[in-house]
């Protein structure tokens, strides 16, 4: 992987310990930098750690490219008249602009052909990010093949006992979850019986029940995950 210290340095520059993003100071203080450390990446790994280590830096790294392209914005999913944009939404994911060599991906190229298709480790919907509050929290640090097993447990456990994300109701029986188990339950039933046979052991506190908890899904906020600068 091509210069990772230069995405590291900007993470660890931009991004808090909430994985909170300074997009305003990014856009201030290195508009061209991430832009630069891009036009030098490949498609090209060598192993299944240092694919899922490229492919997640790559697709988060594209993401706040595209957000700081267009900053100052409020959400990735725009509104016209008031209403929901999914056309220029839908364009964000699926319009191919993002070049490696002589290839140009979409951010859904990269998550479903190089990610879901071919590393098949429903635990990278915990490290994506798509630069909403709803999405998993950005580490401030680049993900490395040597680390990339072990951070990427960090990131279904800090997932998981996230109560904006997961949690559970004893006293109804309701296990209350993200929709991005919903969006991409095949993934998760692909190493598992079922959604609360995936989350329920990661969660911290949980006392098993004698009957198998009912699941329903959070509102998604789409707001930007910011932080202002001071």
């Amino acid at each position: 992987m091509n210069d990772l210290p230069i995405w590291d340095q900007l993470l660890h520059r931009y991004v808090d310990q909430a994985g909170r993003v300074d997009y305003e100071a990014w856009s201030t203080h290195d508009p061209q930098t991430l832009c630069r450390w891009l036009a030098q990446q490949s498609a090209d790994t060598n192993g299944r750690e240092d694919h899922l280590a490229h492919w997640i830096n790559l697709y988060n790294a594209f993401t706040i490219q595209s957000v700081l392209s267009a900053y100052p914005i409020a959400s990735i999913r725009p509104t016209l008249m008031g209403l929901p944009n999914w056309i220029a939404f839908l364009r964000f994911f699926q319009k191919r602009v993002h070049r490696l060599g002589n290839e140009l991906f979409s951010l859904a190229k990269i998550e479903n052909r190089m990610m879901r298709q071919i590393a098949a480790d429903p635990r990278i919907h915990f490290a994506i990010v798509c630069a909403s509050i709803g999405c998993p929290l950005l580490r401030h640090e680049a993900y490395t093949p040597e680390r990339v097993e072990e951070q990427l447990e960090q990131d279904v456990t800090r997932f998981v006992n996230n109560p904006a994300k997961v949690r559970f109701d004893a006293e109804s029986g309701v296990l209350y979850c993200s929709k991005i188990f919903r969006w991409y339950k095949a993934d998760f039933l692909a190493v598992a019986p079922s959604l609360p046979d995936y989350i329920l052991p990661r969660l911290a506190g949980f006392s098993a029940q004698d009957h198998p908890p009912r699941v329903a899904f959070l509102p998604y906020n789409w707001s930007l995950n910011q932080r202002m600068s001071s």
